[in-house]
């Protein structure tokens, strides 16, 4: 690869890191606000389905974005784009904390009784959140990278889908079982949360596996990339 391919691969690593990071943390500080996905709320035995925290809307996004890297440059930067997300979560609870603790000046638009009410639980959220994200995104590529291998480089969808699905279904269990733990959420809302969010996870790989293969194509086709070949900026 020439120096200026190598470049622009190197611009478009950190350019989906930086997605990657943003959806993370901000998905950690909207996560307490939740909505109903009409038309589809109902309730099947008295638990209450398809009411969602807005925190699942990013988060889908992070998923995407480490099979486009682990297919693009390999499985160590994805890893690598992982622990960067550790970093920012591990600093933005930093953030906050100080947020909470600087007394509001009497001309702050936003008193410390609201700023803590907003904001007093996103750091417990962002730890609930940080330990079902290890252990998703790094099962999310093992998985990914060992239907990679299994199939030769074929059938991109299947190692999409079957490695977000396994790692969405455990991501949204501990993350929710976490939060229930910290009382943050109620437990009689647990079963239906994890329904929700794990449907919602699953829909959203599915559709956005098309969006996958244009962007994988779109790069491989940039670079001149075989369908197991692998992009090496260091």
């Amino acid at each position: 690869m020439n120096s200026k391919n190598k470049l622009l691969a190197q611009k478009l690593y950190f350019f989906l890191s930086s997605i990657f990071i943003t959806a993370l943390v901000v998905s950690n500080l909207i996560f307490q606000k939740f909505f109903s996905w009409y038309p589809f709320n109902f309730e099947v035995f008295g638990i209450k389905l398809f009411e969602l925290s807005v925190g699942v809307l990013p988060y889908p996004i992070t998923f995407l974005i480490t099979d486009i890297i682990s297919e693009i440059f390999g499985k160590r930067k994805a890893n690598q784009v992982v622990v960067m997300g550790i970093l920012a979560s591990i600093f933005s609870i930093g953030l906050l904390l100080l947020g909470d603790v600087l007394p509001a000046s009497s001309s702050s638009p936003i008193d410390d009784k609201t700023f803590n009410l907003v904001f007093s639980a996103s750091p417990l959220a962002v730890l609930a959140s940080m330990s079902a994200y290890l252990i998703a995104q790094f099962l999310d590529i093992r998985i990914y990278h060992f239907w990679k291998q299994l199939t030769q480089g074929k059938y991109l969808w299947l190692r999409n889908n079957f490695s977000t699905f396994s790692s969405q279904i455990i991501d949204s269990t501990t993350v929710i079982a976490l939060l229930c733990i910290f009382d943050i959420l109620a437990w009689d809302l647990f079963l239906g949360l994890v329904l929700s969010s794990i449907t919602f996870k699953i829909v959203v790989a599915v559709i956005d596996t098309p969006l996958l293969y244009l962007l994988v194509g779109l790069i491989r086709k940039k670079f001149n990339l075989g369908i197991n070949d692998e992009i090496d900026i260091d």
